[in-house]
């Protein structure tokens, strides 16, 4: 008997057994939640045995053999878009899906641009995008959740590749008047003794943290936050300074707020670049996105 089931099912299928829920499957793969419903219940009467795990408030839990069948899709899905880089090899056409991540501390500076600029060249191309910290983007190009993702040259595990862009100094994020806005640079140990907005993230906070390392003492840390715009707000409104390596522009926070960037002399740049997996820049749509990236900050990041 022919089973009857689309690989969008299986993308459905994918997503609810990584993130054991469906309404955050829906949010990964942009559709509703009874469509992800109805994908799982089609897909479950067509083989003939529960995929998971029904717990009333606690998600869906992969059975058994809804865990093998989770691998399975997984590689049909990785075999169908081993198809699609074939066609376009043979054809020479650019056209097919691309999933691009992107380090959330900056999509919003960069990512809008650079797919409108893409897809204009590119129409054929299915371009979707994702914001994520640095932890999520491994474990994305891992999964083939991702084809390819921008983000800094932080830790890059050995089994991924890295392909770098351009060169990001450090900057200090001030607010207006503060004593060191009108330096033409500062340094870790200007910065030292005062209070800081830690913008702390995975491999980030790293970074940040070793620009004082030299020094043998440690940042005077008075607020934490995940979010960029959050971290922006606080500096503008005097709660600190904070440090990053993409200029605001134009330089205010979210609130409205007007902020001060100063270079920050003594760490070293971060390296903005294109992180994949070993043999993905084989893939032709995955080769014109590297090309286009180079061309279009050739002159530098969006400022």
């Amino acid at each position: 008997m022919a089973l009857r089931f689309t690989l969008r099912q299986l993308e459905y299928l994918v997503a609810v057994g990584e993130t054991g829920s469906i309404a955050a499957a829906a949010d990964r793969v942009n559709v509703s939640s009874p469509s992800i419903s109805t994908a799982i219940a089609q897909l479950e009467q067509e083989f003939g045995l529960p995929l998971f795990v029904r717990r009333h408030a606690q998600g869906l839990s992969l059975t058994q053999g809804g865990r093998q069948f989770v691998d399975e899709a997984r590689a049909v899905l990785a075999a169908a878009g081993r198809l699609n880089d074939l066609a376009n090899a043979i054809t020479g056409q650019v056209r097919g899906p691309l999933s691009v991540g992107c380090l959330v501390t900056f999509a919003q500076v960069l990512l809008p641009g650079l797919r409108r600029s893409f897809t204009a060249r590119f129409p054929e191309v299915d371009f979707r995008q994702s914001e994520h910290h640095q932890a999520e983007i491994f474990e994305g190009l891992r999964q083939a959740r991702l084809d390819v993702a921008l983000t800094y040259d932080l830790d890059i595990p050995p089994d991924l590749s890295f392909v770098p862009l351009i060169s990001l100094p450090p900057y200090a994020l001030l607010p207006v008047g503060h004593p060191l806005a009108a330096r033409a640079s500062v340094t870790p140990a200007d910065l030292a003794p005062l209070p800081m907005v830690l913008l702390d993230l995975p491999f980030s906070t790293d970074y940040f943290l070793e620009t004082f390392r030299p020094l043998g003492r440690k940042p005077q840390i008075v607020e934490r936050t995940r979010d960029i715009g959050v971290m922006r707000a606080m500096v503008a409104n005097g709660f600190g300074y904070s440090i990053a390596n993409i200029r605001p522009a134009p330089e205010t926070a979210p609130d409205g707020q007007p902020l001060v960037t100063v270079p920050l002399q003594g760490p070293p740049p971060l390296d903005l670049g294109l992180v994949l997996t070993e043999g993905a820049k084989g893939a032709l749509t995955i080769r014109a996105f590297i090309d286009h990236c180079r061309d279009r900050l050739a002159g530098g990041a969006p400022a």
